[in-house]
């Protein structure tokens, strides 16, 4: 797929996206930007799939390789507020592609850490200090001090639902929330472990299935266990792809609103990549790979 190609589908599909969600227009007063909401939110998504991951990146390339197909692209400091000032939209497309590509009862649950500074520099830091704890991150055995982002996708990879609270906060206590309103299967670590909070999915008619610890006694069969050790590879795709192509765990704002914005750009952006993947029959796990191919198709311009 061509670079000017791949930019048309993504902008196709966020203006049909644009256009069932707004219906009135989102400004009541002063003059409306040059720019339009659907292109600003298509350079978006494209300049995360490019890897660049913050507004002054996203401007500067669009401003030295597509003026011409964006002529009303104007300064940096109204390209950066526009961006932010439409959180809602980019929010309510992220719920309505969920809602028409994600009728799945087969889900997969995860957390990863976000620490927004250095370790040594926790009890300097200031930005988040009413908001960031100390935790620890079992996969990497390390302590940082920052947030804990929790996931829950589908069979697909595609990322159903997302949020983020102080790293000490506990996954268990989270996953009702993720869950709410819906049913089905659900794999997990052994974070996730607890008799308790499996009678408590039970009752909602959600089969939750983690890993026992090895002094427990587990009757499951060994074809069952692994499948869903295979099976939750896929989560942990999505969560590599998050951190490394998108720099989920890298905090750059300086506050909860602007930091949410970036988190809802990106995480918009992995499911447009999981639908134009769908269209061109990849499965989720070829993403980087076709991420990476526009991406050196970008730099030969």
């Amino acid at each position: 797929m061509p670079q000017d190609e791949f930019i048309i589908k993504t902008y196709l599909m966020v203006d049909a996206l644009y256009n069932q969600l707004v219906q009135k227009p989102l400004r009541r007063g002063g003059f409306a930007p040059k720019l339009s909401d659907c292109e600003l939110i298509c350079m978006e998504i494209v300049g995360e799939f490019l890897g660049m991951d913050t507004d002054k990146k996203i401007w500067q390339y669009f401003k030295q390789h597509w003026q011409n197909w964006f002529p009303n692209l104007g300064s940096y400091p109204n390209f950066a507020k526009q961006c932010a000032n439409l959180y809602w939209v980019k929010q309510q497309m992220h719920q309505k592609i969920t809602a028409n590509w994600c009728e799945q009862t087969e889900y997969y649950a995860d957390a990863f850490p976000i620490a927004v500074c250095k370790f040594a520099r926790a009890k300097r830091h200031q930005n988040f200090r009413a908001y960031a704890t100390f935790g620890y991150c079992a996969s990497k055995k390390e302590t940082y001090y920052g947030f804990k982002g929790h996931l829950l996708i589908t069979r697909s990879g595609m990322i159903k639902a997302f949020t983020f609270t102080a790293a000490n906060v506990d996954e268990r206590q989270v996953l009702p929330e993720l869950l709410e309103g819906k049913t089905g299967f659900v794999g997990a670590d052994k974070g996730y472990l607890s008799s308790e909070l499996k009678d408590e999915m039970k009752q909602s008619h959600i089969n939750l299935q983690t890993p026992y610890r090895s002094n427990m006694k587990d009757d499951r069969s060994p074809q069952f266990l692994k499948w869903l050790k295979n099976s939750r590879r896929m989560i942990e795709t999505v969560i590599g792809q998050l951190t490394e192509r998108f720099n989920m765990e890298i905090v750059r704002a300086k506050n909860l609103f602007h930091q949410s914005n970036r988190f809802i750009r990106k995480i918009l952006s992995h499911n447009f990549c999981c639908l134009l993947n769908q269209q061109i029959q990849h499965p989720i796990n070829y993403s980087i790979c076709w991420v990476n191919w526009v991406l050196r198709m970008a730099l030969n311009l």
